[in-house]
């Protein structure tokens, strides 16, 4: 393994040396998900050229690590919307009866799990520091489900796993026609 920086917010992370400017922490409890433990990175993080990153990341952390099950409520609507929007767009499959079955919404998050936490700055437009939640969910199995939180304060997307931080970069619009992210 590679070099270390320490976050004030997680502890020692150690750079990837297969991928460049990637940096592996260990697993923590996430109080958004009812303290379960998922591992942090710092994504695209080159010390030579962004020296606020690791102060930014930390705030950022700081923020979503406040973030718990009450915020999860209030996010709900929007994660059962990308499951069904995506199970009106599929084929019907008996293996979704359960998804399609739910009468509560907030039975969603039985479907969703988190696999991976990624703190990144994003590159386009205002280059503000995210906290991207990469998950499993069970009506997606190939994309999955990503949780994009801007300054780790405020939910500003939900998708699929497509490699973008915002519907806005997503989509070649500006970020004032991005729903969400004009919220912020």
């Amino acid at each position: 393994m590679g070099e270390k920086i320490i976050s004030k917010v997680i502890g020692t992370l150690t750079e990837d040396d297969s991928l460049p400017d990637w940096w592996i922490g260990e697993e923590i409890e996430i109080p958004f998900f009812d303290h379960e433990k998922v591992g942090i990175s710092f994504t695209d993080y080159d010390q030579e050229h962004d020296e606020t990153f690791l102060a930014e990341a930390d705030d950022a952390l700081r923020h979503f690590l406040a973030l718990d099950t009450k915020d999860r409520a209030a996010v709900t609507h929007l994660v059962y919307t990308n499951c069904m929007d995506f199970l009106e767009a599929v084929e019907p499959d008996p293996a979704d009866d359960d998804l399609r079955a739910i009468t509560d919404e907030s039975e969603i998050w039985k479907f969703v799990q988190p696999t991976e936490i990624y703190v990144t700055r994003r590159l386009y437009e205002q280059e503000d520091l995210y906290v991207q939640v990469a998950c499993a969910c069970d009506w997606d199995q190939e994309h999955g489900l990503q949780l994009v939180f801007r300054q780790g304060k405020k939910l500003t997307r939900v998708s699929g796993q497509d490699g973008h931080l915002t519907e806005a970069d997503a989509y070649g619009k500006p970020d004032s026609e991005d729903f969400l992210l004009s919220q912020f």
